[in-house]
């Protein structure tokens, strides 16, 4: 076994592109003790939220009001739309959970946190409460939680966070403890 000394290693034909591969398939590359290894880190990421209540309508879909940002390592949520646009493109996890209510005690129906691309719903989830097999008697709180893997190009793609309840009696509800955040997972 022979040493070998650098400083820096480089693919031969590439100017900051290119695979550079250490070992052969089935051996283990071992770093030495004491030594560190540099991870790459899931930026772009943020986390918006709002803690007061936001009135929402019965059966509309409500953008979640999330302008108080937590952090933001590139600048791309924007909290005056309350929207994330990336300007890196990959694969990204985001997250999002409101604690929603109706007017009416006992009036919840369910409740549902939804993620829009580009103005259009992509997902959701619905936290709906059943008693005695159906939906006659509601709740008072439900905090429906969502997240998902979204594909953005990092340019024009853009993620927003709705939410909307459904009352047993048309009235309408809030939405109050909400929190949106993501971060790209891979290129």
């Amino acid at each position: 076994m022979s040493d070998l000394f650098v400083d820096n290693i480089k693919h031969q034909s590439s100017q900051g592109s290119g695979t550079i591969t250490l070992g052969a398939s089935g051996e283990t590359v071992a770093l030495a003790s004491g030594a560190s290894q540099t991870m790459a880190v899931n930026t772009p990421a943020f986390e918006a939220y709002d803690e007061s209540f936001q009135s929402v309508s019965d059966e509309t879909y409500t953008k979640l009001d999330v302008a108080t940002e937590n952090f933001d390592t590139n600048n791309n949520f924007d909290n005056s739309t309350m929207r994330f646009t990336p300007t890196v493109a990959g694969k990204y996890f985001f997250y999002a959970k409101s604690d929603c209510d109706a007017t009416g005690y006992e009036d919840l129906r369910d409740a549902h946190v939804a993620f829009y691309k580009n103005g259009s719903i992509l997902t959701y989830t619905n936290a709906r409460f059943f008693q005695g097999g159906n939906t006659s008697s509601g709740g008072t709180v439900a905090t429906p939680f969502t997240s998902a893997v979204l594909t953005l190009n990092g340019s024009s793609d853009y993620v927003e966070v709705y939410v909307k309840i459904n009352s047993q009696d048309g009235s309408n509800g809030s939405a109050t403890n909400s929190i949106f955040g993501g971060y790209k997972i891979i290129e």
